[in-house]
């Protein structure tokens, strides 16, 4: 999104994506009082706002993925690719993880080739916490070990019922550290050292 405008380059989305209220994702942080816990709003695990980005290998993956989503109750917004032409990640998950860091969506879900070219553009936006997983259980453990905010996965090492797998295990599992402080411990110190080397973006 350009900023001062509605204009998103290539964007599909099930609303209007101006005036959301959603909690920013950088608005995370290590409580000084309660020694690293985190104090973070968090969405429900239903009605949840979901960017959605891929290259060519994972457009197939990734409109299955946004069928689910939707059968589920969240909202998509997907910044494309839309076909199966040759395309460069960064062109659409970069905008995608953007609206992740800026609290317009409260996840994000990228699909590639392979998974790791879009954990790597993912996790140089500051607030992301973008994991690769490929299957359900170390989907579950992304979400509730490490708290992540982007799930990137691979078309090509997957299938399409794995990786909806996938996707479900990660949209419903809890983080512990909610209730358990050695992951909110844990966690923490990820969010300082996101937070200490990579700058905030408005």
């Amino acid at each position: 999104m350009r900023e001062g405008t509605d204009e998103v380059v290539g964007l599909v989305v099930d609303r209007p994506c101006h005036g959301a209220t959603l909690a920013a994702a950088t608005d995370i942080r290590p409580d000084p009082v309660d020694d690293g816990a985190l104090t973070r709003k968090r969405p429900s695990v239903v009605d949840m706002r979901i960017a959605l980005a891929n290259d060519h290998a994972g457009t197939s993956l990734k409109l299955e993925t946004a069928d689910w989503l939707r059968g589920e109750g969240h909202e998509v917004v997907d910044f494309g690719t839309h076909d199966e032409q040759a395309a460069d990640l960064p062109d659409f998950v970069y905008p995608a993880a953007l609206a992740v860091a800026t609290g317009e969506v409260d996840r994000g879900i990228f699909v590639d080739g392979v998974g790791y070219g879009s954990a790597m553009i993912a996790n140089k936006l500051p607030g992301v916490f973008a994991a690769v997983a490929q299957d359900p259980f170390c989907a579950t453990l992304a979400r509730s070990h490490s708290d992540t905010n982007a799930l990137c996965i691979g078309a090509k090492i997957i299938g399409s019922a794995l990786a909806l797998d996938v996707v479900r295990a990660w949209m419903t599992t809890d983080w512990l550290g909610a209730t358990d402080q050695k992951y909110a411990r844990r966690v923490a110190k990820v969010v300082e050292i996101d937070q200490r080397h990579i700058p905030r973006v408005s």
